[in-house]
């Protein structure tokens, strides 16, 4: 782990890691974040799609920009090499207009359609580690259903806190839908609980949208914010 104690170490400078990192370090503790490149030119945009695969999503990469859709830094839904060069050029426009210190572009094949979850860690004062998991969309944001356990967690841990949103009926197949890989979730939990304990230099992270599919989930949006 000598090489993400000098990546933390580098990001604590400004105070949370940039999402190539925050991904590579998630991958680092056997979650799914799927493949990216972070790419510098138009051309390497280009190159990167082909190699990918489309349809494409870029996110712009910046030691001074956290939240990317403020600024239009997340463009969807890219279709081909021509459009892999015009989403780059729109990242260069906003370095043009907003000045900040541009170190390339994340670009990742789109992520399939699942159930949309939302899995977080805050590290609490009194309690230390506290993970928290609710499914995404309206459910997070209207009826606020989501579980919190205090870290670190076993597997009937994970498991309840799962089967304890109104939602679960969701992850379990309704109306004909089959249901999402729960024990991927369960897995998914445990290992965000090790990262917390191992790491106390990690303040808090949001993994929004974390997809869960039939088989297996993908961490689509990493962010981790350190002490």
């Amino acid at each position: 782990m000598a090489m993400f104690q000098e990546m933390i170490r580098k990001g604590k400078e400004r105070g949370w890691l940039l999402e190539p990192e925050a991904k590579e370090l998630c991958r680092g503790y056997g979650l799914s974040v799927g493949d990216w490149r972070v790419v510098n030119s138009r051309k390497d945009a280009e190159n990167a799609g082909d190699e990918l695969g489309y349809p494409l999503v870029m996110k712009i990469v910046s030691p001074d920009i956290l939240h990317k859709s403020d600024v239009g830094g997340v463009i969807l839904n890219i279709k081909d090499s021509q459009g892999a060069k015009e989403a780059y050029g729109k990242i260069e426009e906003i370095k043009t207009k907003t000045g900040c210190m541009l170190e390339g572009a994340l670009v990742e094949q789109m992520a399939p359609p699942g159930v949309e979850t939302i899995i977080g860690a805050k590290r609490d004062p009194q309690f230390g580690p506290v993970i928290m998991f609710g499914l995404g969309g309206i459910f997070v944001e209207v009826f606020k259903d989501i579980a919190f356990r205090v870290a670190p967690l076993t597997k009937y841990d994970a498991m309840d806190m799962i089967s304890e949103l109104k939602a679960y009926v969701i992850l379990k197949g309704i109306r004909g839908k089959k249901p999402s890989d729960i024990d991927s979730i369960a897995t998914t939990l445990m290992k965000v609980s090790e990262m917390m304990s191992s790491l106390e230099e990690i303040a808090e992270l949001d993994f929004n949208p974390t997809i869960v599919y039939e088989s297996g989930y993908k961490i689509v949006d990493a962010r981790i914010i350190l002490k």
